[in-house]
């Protein structure tokens, strides 16, 4: 979340740069300060209070002493108590109402994003390869079914629209993609691998921003105080909730496989053809704790190494900076790698890479302790690794020929064993 001191030292600054983002989050700004003084100013009058109820309460012990009538300092002594209590929960409601604000709003841009409303204001910074020469090129419902990959029919009798089943030679190409990925990521990219739950608490969503601004979008169970993951960077960047790091551990560098789950509410109408948008998916991430001198620097690598993929894989991409207008919720930077789909006849966000500031690490009190001593919030980022089923939609329409074979990159053949599909 923001950090409440500097929406107090520089309130314009701060609803101007949430102005933007292009949402209304800038208008909170003025409720946030009002429960931040009244919090503050109750703060100061109860400590005066509890000197005067101290100073007081001496006094009833020496009158006590002598033998004299204490009744009426008692009866201030207890009025004390009275609106000590009386501020208190003033202070209380004021607080937990600041940090309900808090948490829905979002984080601030980066200085250097790109203004705009939407994402017609991304501003593309680099591609890679060329768009392959296919004619009517088919796309990746058509070679899934002619081949036996998929079964959408088998998915939805199972657990409805949004889900598919992966068959024979599909299962292994999807397993075949995750070894890829994880195996590029930790083996030449220095991310240690780690397996985590796929059921998530409550808190752990509210520490990376999914919650509770998203609830409608998240899986929930038990009362919603657990959450089916919607994507590994919930259970990865929450492994160091609550917890204080020396700077020398820093930057810890963490990537992990995990089926995602999302309602995708308010998604009707978008195109939803195949396993371009899916209720469940697999994906590979990257997460990186770092200290917040070179989050950025961090960014640009953590991107690199996304990019990695599709290189290896031989498959024309390019990337785009987002706008403030198409931010994340948490983000204050954010690149995404879009893939050609020749068969969609467009590109596919196949990877998101963003930079959280400490706008994470301040919901999840994720800290260290630096050089001289200070305990200071890390900076948090993540990418996909990337999302699976938009990579097999790009890797089936890129990779077919004319003969409707698809023929796999040399980098995958070894994990797949053969290289034709």
């Amino acid at each position: 979340m923001l950090d409440i001191k500097a929406i107090r030292e520089n309130p314009d600054l701060v609803k101007q740069r949430l102005a933007t983002r292009n949402d209304e989050s800038a208008g909170m700004i003025e409720e946030v300060l009002s429960c931040d003084e009244t919090r503050r100013k109750n703060e100061t009058a109860k400590q005066a209070l509890q000197s005067e109820r101290k100073s007081t309460s001496k006094e009833i012990g020496k009158l006590r002493a002598n033998g004299e009538d204490s009744s009426v300092i008692e009866a201030e002594v207890k009025k004390i108590g009275e609106q000590i209590k009386a501020l208190d929960e003033e202070a209380s409601t004021a607080a937990a109402r600041q940090e309900a604000l808090l948490l829905h709003i979002p984080n601030l841009p980066h200085e250097g994003c790109p203004i705009g409303v939407d994402e017609t204001a991304n501003p593309v910074v680099r591609s890679w390869g060329e768009k392959p020469p296919l004619m009517n090129a088919r796309d990746h419902l058509e070679i899934a079914e002619a081949k036996g990959l998929i079964s959408f029919d088998d998915g939805a009798r199972l657990s409805g629209s949004g889900f598919a089943v992966y068959r024979g030679k599909g299962a292994r190409l999807q397993r075949a993609l995750i070894q890829f990925l994880l195996d590029l990521q930790s083996g030449e990219n220095g991310y240690e691998e780690v397996n985590v739950p796929h059921i998530i608490k409550r808190e752990c969503m509210e520490g990376t921003g999914q919650l509770p601004k998203f609830e409608d979008d998240m899986y929930g169970t038990e009362n919603n105080e657990f959450f089916l993951a919607p994507t590994a960077e919930v259970p990865v960047t929450n492994l160091y909730r609550d917890t204080l790091l020396a700077e020398d551990d820093l930057p810890i560098k963490m990537t992990a496989h995990t089926p995602c789950f999302r309602r995708e509410a308010g998604s009707a109408g978008r195109d939803n053809r195949g396993i371009i948008r899916m209720h469940q998916f697999d994906k590979v991430e990257l997460v990186q704790i770092v200290h917040p001198d070179h989050s950025m620097e961090v960014l640009e690598e953590l991107t690199a190494h996304a990019e990695m993929v599709l290189q290896r894989l031989g498959l024309h991409y390019r990337t785009i900076e987002l706008c403030t207008g198409d931010l994340g919720f948490s983000s204050t930077k954010t690149y995404d790698i879009e893939v050609w789909a020749p068969g969609q006849g467009k590109y596919l966000e196949v990877s998101s890479c963003s930079c959280f500031g400490d706008y994470q690490a301040r919901r999840m009190k994720l800290r260290f302790k630096d050089r001289e001593g200070q305990n200071r919030f890390c900076h948090t980022l993540n990418g996909s690794g990337t999302a699976l089923p938009r990579l097999l939609v790009a890797l089936l329409e890129q990779c077919q020929d004319a003969e409707g074979t698809v023929h796999l990159p040399a980098a995958l053949q070894r994990y797949y064993g053969e290289a034709t599909i």
